[in-house]
């Protein structure tokens, strides 16, 4: 039994991301602090913020119910950074690499909730 959210390894891997992420969006244009920036940031703190809301419930059904939320999240950052690397703001290695994170937290995600899934 884990003792504590910051054993689980999808939490880990997307509390990467996030830092990731907000080094990232440090060199975007100074026009998007407030508008593709700060939507970044926010679904990238999303993510490990839900999972870890989630392992701190009572029930099941409330820790898959966080999972989803972590899970949509997820989505959110990866459209968001498709944007981001559409309009140059991103480099193109970079982008290729948080994808591939993302992606991997998603696949995480994904078998983390059908584990808990009766």
């Amino acid at each position: 039994m884990l003792k504590s959210f910051k054993e689980l390894k999808v939490w880990q891997k997307s509390y990467k991301v996030c830092l990731d992420i907000y080094k990232t969006t440090k060199g975007f244009p100074r026009e998007e602090l407030y508008g593709l920036s700060s939507q970044v940031r926010r679904a990238a703190v999303s993510v490990p913020s839900n999972i870890a809301e989630g392992y701190g419930r009572k029930t099941t059904p409330d820790y898959i119910r966080c999972l989803y939320i972590a899970y949509g999240s997820n989505c959110e950052l990866e459209t968001q950074l498709l944007l981001s690397g559409d309009l140059n703001y991103i480099k193109p290695d970079k982008l290729r690499n948080l994808k591939g994170s993302i992606g991997e937290v998603e696949r995480m995600l994904k078998a983390l909730i059908k584990s808990l899934n009766p």
